[in-house]
């Protein structure tokens, strides 16, 4: 699939989000109508996780979708590669633990967290089946995944007016309330282009996830998918697993700056 990612490098890609940081979370509700808050609830229940427990919520951005997880006792790490993100969700949740990660190479060990999570941020992953693969990994066995991402509306006129909506409305309010409308229009355009939720579903599968569903919400504009990995999953060495035990490399310096901007 042609997809608008591909149009841009890693690097581009946080720059932009780097950009949009300050605003991003505002932004987001004047987009969807107040919709993002719905949905971020509804991915919290089906992670169906407790205190104690320890979550990776990838793609993290500014923290808005891991305070509910703190909030409740639940130990949570907050993971984007946008530094600019991070340092604005530092500054305002000190608690959190906020890391900078490329979700294609994660610099945590096999088997670290009781449940993944990634909301909206799935379709900015270059290669997106690498970080399924990667949740899987980093993942316990029996653990689970729950993804939050913007689909395929199921009814043919309610998905000409969205389509209408993202090409046209999305971009001209953007220009009004971002510091950076160029950046919503290239989201427009990497949603239009996104899998539609029976293909991220067999996506799910292929990395080797299993009792995959998914739920549609506001008539699969976005839709919440669900998977388990396999109680007797066996996963191969943990990428990046050395640099974060010596805290030394690439991830290790950006978590160090990161902290070092929020004091």
């Amino acid at each position: 699939m042609n997809r608008a990612s591909l149009d841009k490098r890693p690097d581009e890609v946080a720059t932009m989000f780097d950009d949009v940081a300050p605003k991003y979370d505002v932004v987001n509700d004047v987009l969807s109508m107040g919709q993002t808050r719905r949905w971020r609830k509804v991915v919290v229940e089906a992670m169906d996780v407790k205190a104690g427990q320890r979550v990776l919520d990838l793609a993290a951005g500014t923290g808005t979708s891991s305070e509910p997880y703190a909030d409740t006792g639940i130990d949570v790490i907050a993971c984007d590669f946008s530094l600019g993100m991070l340092k604005v969700g530092k500054r305002r949740r000190p608690d959190i633990d906020f890391i900078a990660g490329d979700a294609t190479r994660l610099p945590f060990v096999d088997n670290t967290f009781d449940a993944s999570t990634i909301s909206f941020g799935l379709r900015n992953v270059n290669e997106p089946k690498k970080a399924l693969a990667e949740m899987l990994r980093v993942t316990k066995p029996g653990g689970r995944l729950v993804i939050a991402e913007f689909s395929q509306p199921v009814v043919p006129l309610w998905r000409t007016m969205y389509t209408e909506y993202l090409m046209r409305a999305l971009p001209a309010i953007a220009v009004k309330v971002s510091s950076n409308p160029d950046a919503y229009v290239y989201l427009a355009e990497s949603i239009r282009a996104w899998p539609d939720q029976d293909n991220l579903a067999a996506w799910l599968q292929e990395a080797g996830w299993e009792s995959v569903t998914y739920r549609n919400l506001s008539g699969g504009i976005v839709a919440v998918h669900r998977a388990q990995k396999p109680a007797d999953a066996v996963t191969g060495p943990a990428a990046g697993a050395a640099a974060l035990a010596a805290n030394t490399g690439p991830v290790a310096k950006l978590r160090r700056n990161i902290n070092r901007a929020a004091r």
